[in-house]
């Protein structure tokens, strides 16, 4: 576990970092495994399966379904990067994870985590669109727009998201080990250091501003148009319709940003809070959007709903 000691031997540098199952309910880690298993089971197969719809129905081949398709793959990454080191622990109680592979963890879990909010706001444009200038719809987001949106998402989480690990990689770790979570995150692992790490913090907030901040306030800015458009209309039944379109997404938007901004307030403000609330919102942060993405679309989306409904009842 020590590499050596710093100082007077008090205060060991660490070669591998402790996860964390459930503090104090250790004894019942393995009946835990069961619901998280559950939850792992209906997001992957629930992600494959939007996946596989859009792949093969031609008549979704539009650009709601293609950004939902990103959407569910970003899902499923996100629910492969955490499933190895959860189940782990809740099994076998394996805990230990080295520098490396935590880095490359976090890395993973936080480019996804940014990107889905990238692919949020594109999807909110694409509501915007289609209520506000449907006229123009077909000839704005064609499928070359959506490949560009989808490509510079997806290099803007990247190139924010990549100078993390290696900054982190530069300190030594000193004292406990234990991260809160069964999962890295940078602001978790920062914590260790044996250093200053205003830089870190400061970039971190940089990035979550960037991207989070940014992405939040612009899609609440879509709805503000999208609001002031449908009350224009005379039709109370065309208003209804218009709004319907856009209930899915504003329950994959709640589903993110509300854990999310729940753990970054903990984590930085919240220094007093329950260990057990950190942790539950830990799995509320990355367990829960996966899982409930594929059942929200799938129970609102009538395309999705009757082509699931055909598949598991014929």
């Amino acid at each position: 576990m020590t590499l050596g000691s710093l100082g007077n031997g008090s205060s060991h540098v660490s070669a591998t970092f402790l996860l964390s199952g459930i503090p104090g309910l250790e004894h019942v880690h393995i009946w835990i495994s069961i619901p998280l298993c559950f939850m792992y089971l209906v997001s992957i197969l629930g992600n494959c399966t939007i996946l596989f719809i859009i792949k093969t129905e031609c008549s979704l081949h539009e650009p709601m379904y293609l950004f939902l398709s990103m959407l569910a793959l970003i899902d499923l990454g996100l629910s492969l990067c955490t499933l190895p080191t959860v189940l782990s622990i809740f099994w076998v109680g394996a805990r230990e994870i080295s520098h490396d592979a935590c880095f490359a963890q976090l890395f993973f879990i936080h480019c996804l985590s940014f990107l889905e909010s990238s692919v949020l706001l594109s999807m909110a444009f694409d509501r915007f669109v289609a209520i506000c200038c449907p006229l123009h719809y077909a000839s704005i987001l064609t499928n070359t727009v959506i490949g560009r949106i989808g490509l510079i998402s997806l290099g803007r989480s990247v190139a924010l998201i990549f100078p993390l690990p290696f900054m982190l990689k530069r300190f030594t770790y000193c004292g406990s080990p234990v991260l809160s979570h069964s999962y890295c995150l940078h602001q978790e692992v920062m914590k260790l250091a044996c250093a200053n790490m205003k830089a870190n913090s400061i970039y971190g907030m940089f990035v979550i501003v960037s991207t989070v901040g940014i992405d939040s306030l612009l899609i609440l800015f879509s709805y503000a148009l999208i609001l002031h458009t449908v009350l224009s209309v005379t039709s109370r039944a065309e208003r209804l319709k218009a709004l319907n379109t856009c209930v899915s997404h504003i329950c994959a938007v709640l589903l993110f940003y509300t854990p999310m901004i729940g753990l970054s307030v903990i984590h930085r403000f919240g220094k007093q809070a329950p260990t057990l609330v950190q942790v539950v919102m830990g799995f509320m942060y990355l367990l829960f959007p996966p899982m409930m993405n594929p059942i929200v679309y799938s129970v609102k989306t009538k395309q999705i709903r009757d082509r699931v409904t055909h598949a598991f009842c014929y």
